[in-house]
């Protein structure tokens, strides 16, 4: 299913998310398909991707067990996915 091009991220969410993970531009370049060089120029400001683009950032992070927060008043973000199979408490790799 293509991913929803609604649903964004922000360059520092893209930083933070690419820290808890663990992933190298390069792991971000392969997992989500898209060119190391949108996501270093991205990443610095010096471009906004197209909406497809970062909806497939996005997607790459979420199918890693990362939920990406809207900015909603409360402020964007990153943070693990909530487990409920293990009674609420964040995923994190072992």
């Amino acid at each position: 299913m293509p991913p929803d091009t609604k649903k964004s991220v922000q360059a520092d969410q893209c930083r933070a998310a690419r820290a808890l993970l663990g992933w190298s531009q390069d792991d971000l370049e392969r997992e989500a398909g898209v060119a190391k060089k949108t996501i270093a120029d991205f990443e610095r400001g010096a471009r906004t991707p197209y909406p497809r683009t970062l909806a497939d950032i996005r997607s790459a992070f979420e199918r890693a067990g990362l939920e990406v927060i809207d900015p909603n008043g409360g402020g964007a973000g990153v943070r693990w996915r909530e487990n409920p199979a293990n009674g609420g408490a964040n995923e994190q790799p072992a």
